[in-house]
């Protein structure tokens, strides 16, 4: 396994430029960015999470699958939910609790896909004191194909 970049871990980093409860806007698309997936990124996620399946590092080995190649491990979608947000989003918040999530996989991501997200809030309300916010999100690659899609809930910061 070739040795890859490490990725941004501060997450008090920008945390000025981001949006606030009374920012987010239901129904509202965030603003996203497209990312590039490369097997630098797929294997050092892979070996962040301790995931050492040879269909995401070993080329011979992923041919002869019925995938025909590396894919990428479908919890990735975490990874990539901060790769194809820029600084100033709200999902990004120090703070934030995970609510819960459900998740469909479609179609695995490959090296070299280039990934859009689609995403918005759907609702947000306030219960026992604590800010909640509904949100769905959807990962394409460059064909348009799904590749999953979630809806999430979230505790938000005060």
């Amino acid at each position: 396994m070739a040795e890859a970049q490490t990725f941004e871990t501060d997450f008090w980093k920008d945390a000025n430029l981001r949006k606030v409860w009374d920012d987010i806007v239901p129904g509202e698309p965030r603003k996203t960015i497209p990312y590039t997936l490369t097997k630098e990124a797929i294997e050092l996620y892979c070996k962040s999470v301790g995931e050492d399946h040879p269909i995401y590092f070993d080329e011979a080995y992923a041919t002869t699958t019925r995938y025909g190649g590396l894919i990428a491990p479908p919890s990735i979608h975490i990874l990539l939910m901060f790769s194809c947000t820029p600084a100033d989003d709200w999902m990004r918040s120090p703070g934030t609790v995970n609510a819960g999530q459900s998740w469909s996989y479609n179609i695995p991501a490959r090296p070299n896909d280039v990934i859009t997200l689609q995403a918005r809030a759907l609702d947000k309300f306030i219960k026992r004191e604590r800010l909640f916010v509904v949100h769905d999100n959807v990962f394409f690659n460059q064909r348009g194909e799904v590749i999953c899609s979630g809806r999430g809930w979230t505790i938000r910061p005060m």
